[in-house]
């Protein structure tokens, strides 16, 4: 197989022209011309006036070897497209082989040991993904909170409701991996090639169900509801689990892909000795434009082009106090999300369906944070520094789940919010403006200000005054690292208990934390026998 990089047509040429493009880079005849498909594609927007779409294809030829001999340009040969998996171990199992937790992690991990005949127990303290949305609704609509199902909790984790973004620089082929089987489960089957893939909250909810399905008939075992408040440490290794305080599983081990909001369960970690340090992450808040200003901000003339949708973005500025503002987790055409996990708190995140057809654009407007800011040395004090702004933001929107908003425009010039401009905010249950000052520290509003008025000239628009920025996002990534051994994936000094993806600290999206369950199953498929 060739993989042929750099064919670019115009926006308006059709697709189907690639076929003569492949035959024209390599110099060869129709005849010689086995098959292709579409590695990769991007957009090339540099010039406004002349955006061209630039794609990667995978050839199958006649005659490969004769024509690498040309040394054709942007061509190279690949030996291994897709993911082979690694041989098993001879170990017997001792007890349950489970995963706790059933966001991307958990759930690629489970697949993968259901797979190849491990039979996992798949165990999740929040809802199925049906009733989980159910309560989410509730929440956003009528206010009602429950702790145990919410944006955080639930079948497939946080990543459920979101953009459902696939993005990911690592090359690793357990990316593809994990994008083949999502198209397997449902996903729309251009998340394959598409530079910048995504799903949607609307289709990824029916896309775990269909991979939790596929767990159960290939021999796992999936259970809701069930929450692992506690493990029964013996001679550095885990033997047993408890589930919501009254029943036992025996286990010969353990992937712990909790999510980055399992704050009880950090804590009955560290209790019980896991060794865990605090990690940087970053706050701030979500920021608010209208979509076509976005779409012409970045496309130009070809802004409402029917190949395009709705535009993205991806900024970043290091400031004067040596802090760095940057946008994170975009969502084309979506919406800012209540996202808290615990009562009285407020925490706002993005979403987008499919279609990111909504009004407004949404992004994290977020500065760094390092444990130096901290206000103890607990390697859990980067927990208490999210609460302490989530508290202040519940009581700043009226102590009521309505989150604290002002205009970006009297953000800068220090104003309080007195009414709404052309930006009508999309989060629910509510906004009540003010300041932003008042929840966030003083240091990350300065920058987020000098950000903001320094992005404008990045991005036209950005600073726009009727902008509206919506409090507080704290949750970007995990406050801290449960430490694992590099070599075989186990924690640092409990060695059958596998910290796994985004709430070990080991991954920072869907397709990472969904690689990195695949690292963590890989090594239980190498040391032990499968059961089936």
């Amino acid at each position: 197989m060739l993989r042929v990089s750099n064919l670019k047509m115009n926006i308006d040429e059709d697709i189907n022209i690639l076929k003569k493009l492949i035959l024209k880079k390599l110099r060869i005849k129709d005849s010689d011309l086995v098959g292709y498909s579409i590695y990769k594609e991007s957009i090339d927007a540099r010039k406004k006036d002349n955006m061209t779409f630039v794609y990667t294809v995978d050839v199958e030829i006649k005659n490969e070897e004769k024509i690498l001999k040309r040394n054709p340009k942007d061509t190279v040969k690949v030996n291994q497209k897709s993911y082979i998996g690694v041989k098993k171990g001879n170990i017997e199992p001792n007890g349950r082989i489970v995963v706790i937790g059933s966001g991307p992690a958990g759930l690629f991990a489970s697949l993968l040991l259901a797979q190849n005949g491990y039979c996992p127990l798949m165990i999740e303290r929040g809802s199925d993904v049906d009733k989980r949305t159910a309560d989410v609704e509730n929440f956003w609509g009528n206010k009602v909170f429950n702790k145990k199902s919410n944006v955080q909790f639930g079948e497939g984790g946080a990543g459920t409701f979101s953009d459902g973004k696939l993005t990911t620089r690592s090359k690793d082929i357990r990316c593809r991996k994990v994008l083949e089987e999502l198209v397997l489960h449902d996903a729309p089957s251009e998340i394959i090639y598409s530079h910048k893939p995504h799903v949607g909250t609307d289709i990824l909810k029916n896309v775990v169900k269909n991979i939790r399905e596929d767990i159960k008939k290939l021999g796992g075992e999936v259970r809701f509801e069930s929450q692992v408040t506690d493990i029964n440490i013996e001679n550095n290794s885990v033997k047993s689990i408890v589930i919501n305080d009254n029943e036992k599983i025996d286990v010969s081990t353990v992937i712990l892909a909790i999510g980055h909001s399992a704050r009880d369960t950090y804590e009955m970690l560290f209790k019980r000795g896991v060794t865990i340090i605090p990690k940087p992450f970053a706050i701030g808040a979500r920021i608010e434009h209208p979509q076509e200003m976005i779409n012409k901000s970045q496309y130009g003339k070809y802004y409402n082009h029917p190949r395009l949708g709705a535009a993205d973005y991806r900024l970043i500025e290091h400031t004067s106090n040596g802090r760095t503002a940057y946008t994170f987790c975009m969502c084309p055409g979506g919406s800012v999300i209540a996202s808290t996990s615990e009562e009285n708190e407020v925490v706002t995140n993005g979403m987008s369906e499919h279609s990111r057809d909504k009004e407004n654009a949404n992004s994290a407007l977020l500065v760094n944070i390092s444990p130096e800011d901290f206000e103890s040395d607990n390697p859990l004090a980067g927990i208490e520094f999210q609460r302490k702004y989530e508290k202040l933001a519940f009581k700043l929107g009226g102590e009521n789940y309505s989150a604290p908003a002002q205009l970006v425009g009297d953000f800068i010039n220090n104003k309080e919010s007195k009414n709404l401009g052309k930006v009508i905010p999309s989060y629910k249950p509510g906004i009540k403006l003010t300041s932003l000052d008042e929840c966030l520290p003083k240091f990350v509003t300065e920058t987020m200000k000098e950000g903001i008025i320094k992005l404008g000239s990045k991005l036209e628009g950005f600073d726009m005054y009727d902008a509206v920025l919506t409090g507080v996002e704290t949750r970007s990534s995990a406050p801290i690292r449960i430490v694992r051994n590099e070599e075989t994936l186990e924690s640092m000094n409990i060695s059958n208990l596998y910290p796994c993806g985004e709430g070990a600290g080991y991954a920072g999206g869907i397709v990472t934390a969904a690689v990195d369950g695949i690292k963590c199953a890989e090594k239980i498929i190498e040391k032990y026998k499968n059961i089936q």
